[in-house]
């Protein structure tokens, strides 16, 4: 879709000053031109001997689709792109100015890196022939939105992730073009109701999460861990706090701590370590579960400031997802993942579902 390359090429063009413009004093520009710090010290001997030396950046995009779904649909939570930059290690004395996500671990074994995002998310009613749209039923809504993110880990066991977004909601997040043009090039029915989406509204969310991996015995030579997490968002798009918990059955689980998904959603983060690398072939098989307790969903709670169609949204929401990974060291990821939605909304008839497809580059 061409919109969807727009935002490629943006997230590519314009990450830096991505960073720089939300104002929180990392240096992206000098980042991105060396794209890999300083070894944190003493952490040399921890890595395997056939490690990859190199702690370069990475490129994902992540899209989400009912349509990848089995079966498929075109309703509710029915699309979304993330473009998303990892970079390399910062340096410890870069990192020594940015705020603590954890308590410092001391053997000096924290590392830090950022994050930047660019992304669009839509959302749309069952029946997208009826004109008008449904009252009972989830309104037309889109998202527009870039991010920055800080990660800490500490002693190869423990993530945190904090992370800002900024965007729109309404018209100016060109949704009803996006799913014009995929509509128009697939041969789908063309949604008649976009004029009565969201209206016009900037967004903020900031977001904490704090993951703990556990590795659990195995009599072979493949891992088996769980991932337990907690966290939260404050913003007038979404507000809710989170727990989850991931398993994982696989080879060189340390490297990350799941596959990414967009929000709201159990995602393991764009992170990853190549340092943690045994060998460079990597990949699991997965399942989670997150429950999610709702204090605003502007896209089922309506605008926040203006007169908009809204329905009554449930307090509590739950995520299944269950997928896979395949990894080669720093260099390509393929990640896909399914994923199962409990009901939102007081009307909605029936669960939702959706899967995703990732692909990751090193550079």
């Amino acid at each position: 879709m061409a919109v969807n390359r727009i935002l490629l090429r943006a997230i590519l063009g314009v990450g830096p000053g991505l960073g720089l413009g939300l104002g929180l004093g990392l240096n992206c520009s000098s980042a991105f031109a060396a794209d890999a710090a300083a070894p944190i010290p003493g952490a040399q001997s921890e890595q395997p001997a056939d490690a990859p030396a190199a702690q370069a950046g990475r490129i994902s995009v992540i899209e989400e689709n009912d349509a990848f779904a089995v079966p498929p649909t075109d309703r509710w939570y029915t699309q979304g792109l993330e473009v998303d930059y990892l970079s390399g290690l910062i340096s410890p004395d870069r990192a020594a100015s940015l705020p603590s996500l954890l308590p410092v671990d001391p053997e000096g074994a924290d590392l830090r890196r950022f994050g930047l995002s660019l992304g669009q998310q839509m959302f749309t009613p069952v029946n997208l022939s009826r004109f008008p749209p449904d009252p009972t039923d989830r309104p037309y809504a889109g998202w527009l939105y870039g991010g920055f993110g800080l990660f800490q880990e500490s002693d190869h066991r423990q993530l945190a992730h904090l992370e800002l977004q900024l965007g729109v909601v309404g018209p100016a997040a060109l949704a009803a073009q996006t799913q014009d043009a995929f509509h128009g090039l697939s041969g789908q029915v063309n949604p008649r109701a976009w004029a009565e989406q969201l209206k016009n509204e900037p967004g903020v969310v900031v977001s904490y999460e704090r993951k703990w991996r556990i590795a659990l015995p195995t009599a072979s030579s493949v891992g088996f861990d769980a991932i337990p997490e907690l966290g939260a968002s404050l913003g007038n798009v979404y507000t809710y706090a989170e727990a989850s918990a991931l398993v994982r059955w696989g080879r060189n689980l340390n490297a990350d701590y799941g596959a990414p998904r967009m929000r709201p959603a159990l995602s393991g983060t764009t992170w990853f370590d190549p340092g943690q690398l045994d060998g460079s072939l990597g990949w699991y098989l997965y399942a989670g579960v997150q429950g999610r307790a709702m204090g605003r969903d502007l896209f089922l709670d309506g605008n926040t400031w203006r007169a908009s169609p809204s329905v009554d949204k449930l307090p509590f929401v739950g995520d299944l997802t269950a997928g896979f990974s395949i990894f080669w060291a720093n260099d390509f990821r393929l990640d896909a993942a399914w994923v199962w939605r409990s009901r939102q909304f007081e009307t909605q008839p029936t669960i939702d579902r959706y899967a995703g497809i990732n692909l990751t580059f090193g550079l």
